[in-house]
């Protein structure tokens, strides 16, 4: 599937706003590799359940919402970028975000006008009904714990005009204990923004939250990545999906690989493209992981 081009202005940042052109974008390293989100951009309201070993996940969507979507996430993503800013920064950190659409529709590299504005309200609440329990950061106990994305969500407006002139956030204190925590974030691609299918973006995050800057890489077999997906897709119709993905080869920093193992079982390789030869045609340099590249550095 062919990435997105980016929006218009999308390199010019606004004045008086935390711009993703300045600092590096993280993901919260729990939510990258396991089915916490759809894959679709159709309504889902099949509930996920995962179980390997001793993890398992469980997502249920809301009737009227449905479930939270691999797109959803990007508010999250912004969520966890702005805190760990701010603890870089020195600054308090805090679950409740205080911004104004304009700029988080920005920042997450949409565009920007009343149809995103009621798409933004949409996936807020997705995110606010969809319903998670997981074991995950149980530390071996025999415990869990139980949350919306979203705790609540609130939007100002102009009684005059209608427009909006402000929005705020609150996320769960799960999600807020793995981004402050040591380790708990990973710097991910601003081009993670323009991929526009929903297992593409989620091979990206397994690649980097996997793979990382190992020097010969990370692979997975289809079905474990089918099984650790939580796509609602058929075995078969989820393998022709990542085949042609592999073939089209657009994740940022990772190349796709398939070959066969001794079992005959389909395996995807992942490795970064900084560590592939410099004859290689998917080689790229390694980029500045603190700061993203402008245009003319790209």
């Amino acid at each position: 599937m062919p990435r997105r081009l980016p929006p218009k202005g999308d390199f010019q940042p606004d004045l008086f706003a935390a711009s993703f052109a300045d600092i590096p974008i993280r993901d919260q390293r729990d939510t990258m590799e396991r089915p916490f989100f759809s894959l679709s951009k159709k309504p889902r309201i099949t509930p996920i359940a995962y179980h390997v070993g001793d993890v398992w996940v469980e997502v249920s969507p809301n009737p009227q919402f449905g479930m939270a979507t691999i797109w959803d996430a990007d508010i999250l993503l912004w969520a966890s970028t702005q805190i760990t800013e701010a603890l870089d920064r020195g600054l308090p950190a805090n679950r409740t975000l205080k911004f104004h659409p304009h700029n988080l529709l920005k920042s997450i590299r949409r565009d920007i006008g009343g149809d995103h504005y009621v798409r933004l309200r949409a996936a807020l609440e997705r995110l606010t009904h969809t319903a998670v329990r997981t074991n995950i950061r149980a530390n071996g106990k025999k415990k869990f714990a139980s949350f919306h994305w979203l705790e609540s969500w609130t939007e100002v407006t102009d009684e005059t005009t209608g427009e909006t002139q402000g929005m705020t956030i609150t996320i769960p204190d799960w999600l807020f204990q793995g981004i402050v925590m040591k380790g708990g974030v990973l710097t991910i691609h601003e081009d993670y923004f323009l991929l526009t299918g929903g297992i593409e973006r989620w091979l990206y995050r397994v690649a980097r939250k996997h793979a990382g800057h190992q020097e010969i890489g990370w692979q997975f077999t289809m079905r474990q990545l089918y099984e650790k997906s939580g796509s609602t897709a058929r075995f078969s119709d989820f393998a022709i999906d990542v085949r042609k993905l592999v073939e089209l080869n657009q994740l940022p920093e990772y190349s796709l690989y398939l070959h066969r193992n001794e079992q005959e079982e389909e395996v995807i390789n992942f490795l970064r493209r900084s560590q592939l030869g410099v004859d290689d045609p998917n080689y790229q340099f390694e980029r500045n992981p603190k700061r993203r590249l402008t245009p003319a550095a790209v």
